[in-house]
């Protein structure tokens, strides 16, 4: 009998532990941006998230979440604390390698498709078109892209029209290699995205490039205005600082 209760004691501790380590990540992944002074961004919060998903084992229920989380504070690290390129460029592969991975365990997981994609096409910033054209970057985003839209259209606001429309707009067109980026597409599909759940800071600025791109000016600065004139997202504060100053950048270049 006592070997029984010690039993499911020792049970309920290895689960609520578990659990328990999960939500103080994704505690301190919700308020990763606390302390931060426009991109000037306090790491303790973002490293102490890594190091609460990363102890959660792999039998845990919550693993797949876990390893999605994990992809998604790779990528902030990455984009808003490291600053060398050499650690840049570390970060951006551990996320590569970890969606890689996910996609392959989870192939009808919306989130490991959509934050594998965000850490790909940051590894790709990095590391150049050349590197990103021998790893098939772009042609990874489309088919990943469209995949995501066949799961489910409206995950992260259109997250999988968002990445067709940036392939098609970020993707050089480079004959009898790559030849299907085309900005009209990116319009149609940055478009979609838009207008599909909220209308983020990112979506934003990118509509506004293409738009721009294909003649449409003065489209693209009234809506980079009116993004401007909005506050920030009280759940992506440092990433929306980053588009405003982008937007800002753009309408100075723009508008002269």
């Amino acid at each position: 009998m006592k070997l029984f209760i010690l039993f499911y004691v020792f049970l309920f501790y290895a689960v609520y532990g578990e659990n328990s380590t999960f939500e103080k990540g994704v505690t301190l992944y919700n308020i990763r941006a606390k302390n931060s002074i426009g991109l000037k961004v306090d790491p303790q919060y973002i490293n102490d998230a890594i190091a609460n998903f990363s102890a959660t084992s792999e039998k845990s229920k919550n693993r797949l979440e876990s390893d999605i989380y994990l992809l998604k504070c790779y990528y902030f690290k990455g984009k808003f604390i490291l600053q060398h390129p050499k650690e840049k460029k570390a970060m951006f592969s551990k996320g590569k390698d970890l969606g890689q991975e996910l996609i392959k365990t989870f192939p009808n997981s919306t989130g490991a498709y959509y934050w594998y994609l965000v850490n790909l096409g940051s590894w790709a910033e990095e590391y150049g078109i050349i590197a990103a054209a021998k790893e098939g970057v772009a042609d990874l985003m489309l088919e990943y892209s469209n995949r995501m839209i066949e799961l489910d259209s409206d995950y992260e606001d259109g997250g999988g029209y968002f990445f067709l429309g940036a392939a098609h707009f970020k993707s050089p067109y480079i004959p009898f290699l790559l030849s299907w980026p085309n900005n009209k597409k990116a319009i149609q599909y940055l478009t979609l995205a838009y207008e599909t759940g909220e209308k983020t800071a990112t979506q934003t600025v990118y509509l506004a490039q293409s738009l721009e791109k294909e003649g449409q000016k003065n489209r693209a600065i009234t809506l980079l205005e009116n993004l401007i004139s909005q506050q920030f997202s009280s759940y992506r504060v440092v990433e929306d600082f980053e588009q405003h100053q982008k937007a800002k950048n753009l309408l100075k270049k723009w508008v002269s």
